[in-house]
This record gives C-alpha cells, structure tokens and sequence, in this order.
C-alpha cells in the first residue's frame, strides 16, 4: 500500500506523537505487518492487516485479545511487576468507534505498541522447550480465572470429533479416486477413534474442563527480552477455549518430531523424549497450580492426539484432491500422512515412559 493510505489509517487509532513513515515488519505467513514509527519520545507502533478470511469475526478476535491483555495487565498491576509496558501486549482503539480494529470498507486493521530491543528465538532445543513449557503453563495459569466468556475465533479448530467427521466424508466421497490405496491408513486411525475423541467426551461428561489457551504454542510466539528473559507471549488470534490438550500435544506435534512433517524417509521420524521431558517440566512447574487430575493424567494422550489429528486431515485433504493444504507433488498429502502416523506410533510406543516421566515432576 501506498505510505499515505497507511498513513491514513494509522490517524483513525487513538495514539500518541506524530507520525513520521509506516514501512513493513517481518513476514507474518497469516497478518501483513507494519511498523509505525513516530517523532520524538512517543512510543512507535505496530499496525497489521487482520486477515478475516481466516478470523471472520474480527470484533469477536479483538475482544478476546483485549479481553486476554487486561486480565494479564490488572494481575501484573496487583503483584507490583515492573515494567509492565514490555510485558503484555497494549492495543489501541479506533477513535470513530471505540472498538480495537478499523475497517477501511475494505480490510480491517489494528494498532498496537511496538516492544523495542526484543529478540525472537526460533531454535528447538531441550533448553528452548522448557522456557515455552513454562511459558504457555504460566500464560495458561494467569488466564484460568478470566471473568468474561471467550469466543472461538475459528470454529473446531481442535476439535477431534469434527475433524474425523471430514474424514470420514473424505472416504465417503472418494472424490479423487484415492481410497483403495489408503483404505490400510484409514482402517488404522479408526481403530484408534474411540481413544482420540475422549477429550470430547469427557467434556460432555463435566470432567473436563476447557480453558483460555493459545492454541499455537511455539517458541517462535514468546517475544524475549536483549538479555534472553521471557517478556511475553505473542500472536494472540487463536486464543479461546479449548483442552489444555492444545497448547501441550500442539507443541510435541512439531518440536518432538525428529524428522521433517513430509518426511518420505519414515526412519527419520520418531518421536523426541528429551524435547517432551525438558517441555513438561516447564509446563507442569507453572500449570499445575492449577491443573485437575484428570487434565495431568491425559497429558500423554496429548502427546499423541495432535499427530493423529494431522494425520487425519492430512488424510482427508489427500482423498479430497488436495483443496486445503498447498502441495508440491501429486502424492505430498500421503506423504505427510504416513509421516504423521508415523509420529503418532512412536508417541504411543513412548506413553508409559511418558506417564512415570510425569510420575516423577509431580512427586
């Protein structure tokens, strides 16, 4: 966009100082980003480009945000933490309107503070995985006693019951002619339904619960600070409700695979106990404050839930012809899926170490 209209739309936002140029930030795969900077001794800005084919509700994504940032920001103000302004992220609302985002007639924009001297990791190590684990369990523990109902910013997002229902819709179909070839794969992920959807049923069952979780917990969404501290977690479009299940299984899915998602060597893939060991120490030091029984005990099943979910979708975009994800070669959806089964094995071939590893965090 033209450095005017951005302009323009940075002067809708209630915030302070002049304003100097608006020019890109980083390369956000979901968001455009821009940095605002301002003269003299204002704060600078970041102005982004919401994405609501993605997040359709733009008003219902925003006070979720907001709604996250205040709790965060009053309990910081309560226990007397310095430093504030670097440690939760401070959005500004429309002038015309009141609300946290602006809509041109055309796309719809928000503005927040810019955090300087920060530094982002991107490296998946022992030491990396325990800053996220505690991290995300922190971020979780400060957010379990929200006072206000949040919303979904995307639908079903992990929910295991919905994507097995695409599944088996995929199969029903067979709209590229795909099945006869997997039917071995879908036969195994339906021996395994049963267990997968548990979170689901005990939810309608009232044992358990759903929290306030991020739902795309990766050492990439902590910002830290010069010194290699944690400041505080980033990228807060996917945060609503769910298991606790989410920001735990979603985290090994990718971190613990010793190969790559689309691996066609399937010796490569197993899955990391030294990542889950050094990911659930962390998590468990801050989240069992206030995590039930039945969400520790369910922990392993965590571990193995999310590479069966991507095997599922992997799967039934594969017998879809390819509509969802993008791909590079005809068979790049198969060849995902059996990475991802594969995962899915060595998780469970690793559950009881997993359950006396947990054993031992809480003795």
């Amino acid at each position: 966009m033209e450095q005017n209209d951005l302009q323009k739309i940075v002067a809708q936002f209630d915030i302070k100082g002049d304003l100097v140029e608006v020019k890109p930030l980083g390369n956000g795969l979901i968001n455009t980003t821009y940095k605002v900077t301002t003269a003299g001794d204002a704060p600078d800005y970041v102005l982004q480009h919401i994405n609501n084919s993605i997040f359709p509700d733009v008003d219902m994504l925003m006070q979720n945000i907001v709604a996250v940032t205040s709790h965060i920001r009053s309990k910081y103000e309560k226990e007397g933490v310095s430093d504030i302004d670097r440690k939760v992220l401070t959005f500004y609302p429309c002038k015309a309107t009141g609300k946290y985002f602006y809509y041109d007639g055309q796309n719809y924009w928000r503005v927040m503070e810019f955090i300087p001297d920060t530094v982002s990791q991107t490296a998946v190590t022992p030491e990396t995985s325990y800053i996220v684990g505690e991290t995300f369990g922190n971020f979780q523990a400060m957010l379990a006693d929200i006072p206000v109902q949040l919303g979904e910013t995307i639908k079903d997002f992990h929910n295991m019951e919905f994507r097995l229902q695409q599944l088996r819709e995929a199969v029903a179909e067979n709209k590229a002619g795909r099945l006869d070839e997997v039917k071995w794969l879908v036969d195994e992920l339906e021996k395994r339904a049963e267990e997968m959807c548990k979170g689901e049923r005990l939810y309608r069952e009232g044992k358990l619960p759903k929290r306030i979780c991020h739902c795309d917990t990766k050492v990439d969404n902590i910002l830290f600070d010069r010194d290699g501290s944690v400041l505080c977690v980033i990228d807060l479009d996917t945060v609503m409700p769910n298991f606790i299940f989410s920001d735990f299984g979603d985290f090994l899915r990718s971190a613990a695979n010793t190969g790559r998602e689309d691996d066609k060597n399937l010796d490569n893939v197993n899955f990391n106990m030294e990542i889950f060991k050094a990911f659930t120490k962390g998590y468990l030091k801050s989240a069992r404050v206030f995590l039930t029984p039945v969400e520790i005990e369910n922990l392993p099943y965590a571990a193995a839930l999310f590479p069966y979910m991507q095997t599922v979708r992997f799967l039934a975009d594969y017998l879809n012809g390819d509509t969802y994800y993008k791909v590079q070669y005809p068979e790049h959806n198969l060849v995902r899926s059996k990475a991802q089964f594969k995962l899915l094995q060595s998780a469970e071939a690793h559950q009881p170490e997993m359950v006396a590893f947990i054993q031992e965090q809480l003795a």
